[in-house]
């Protein structure tokens, strides 16, 4: 997808990238897992007290301050790493969240990176999604629209004629401030 898909506002951003396609080729050499998104959530800048940006620029976090369309991936509490896709244009931060996805192929693969859990679980959180795609620090940055040289990860809008299903808008899950903003969309 092109660059100017994520450089709009974070809340549409979160809403669009429902049913997208997320590729990871070539996993270890093998074929590509390709992930539909189900569950995004949306974070801003000084305006949201959940956004990681809510108190200006930081090493940790200035990615959300750049270029729309890099990841920014980070470890929460010290255990599970979690996707972000910067939004908006350079300087005014934002970020979705990627909460959660299907597997439309290479299922055995995610089920070998997520050994004993049932299919139903496999991509039903941020941390079980960058486990069951292999993704850590090392793709802090990548950028979507251009990866890092090899492509190795891609966005791809909904499959043509797939018809959309409809939109759940709820409060955030999973923080301690700003969960009241319906700024969490599921499929369904």
């Amino acid at each position: 997808m092109e660059r100017a898909f994520y450089e709009r506002h974070t809340v549409t951003v979160a809403q669009d990238l429902i049913g997208c396609l997320l590729i990871r080729r070539g996993f270890s050499g093998l074929e590509d897992i390709v992930v539909r998104i189900t569950e995004t959530e949306a974070y801003r800048g000084a305006d949201d007290p959940a956004s990681h940006a809510h108190r200006g620029v930081t090493p940790r976090n200035r990615l959300m301050f750049g270029q729309a369309g890099h990841l920014y991936v980070y470890l929460s509490y010290g255990m599970h790493y979690c996707m972000n896709i910067v939004t908006e244009g350079e300087g005014e931060p934002g970020a979705v969240l990627l909460r959660g996805a299907e597997v439309v192929q290479g299922l055995e693969l995610v089920r070998a990176n997520r050994p004993g859990v049932r299919d139903a679980q496999l991509l039903n959180g941020p941390g079980k999604l960058t486990k069951g795609l292999a993704l850590d620090l090392a793709y802090n940055g990548y950028d979507v629209c251009g990866g890092f040289g090899g492509g190795e990860l891609e966005l791809l809008p909904p499959p043509t004629g797939m018809r959309p299903l409809p939109l759940k808008e709820t409060g955030r899950i999973g923080i301690s401030k700003g969960q009241a903003m319906p700024w969490r969309f599921v499929e369904g």
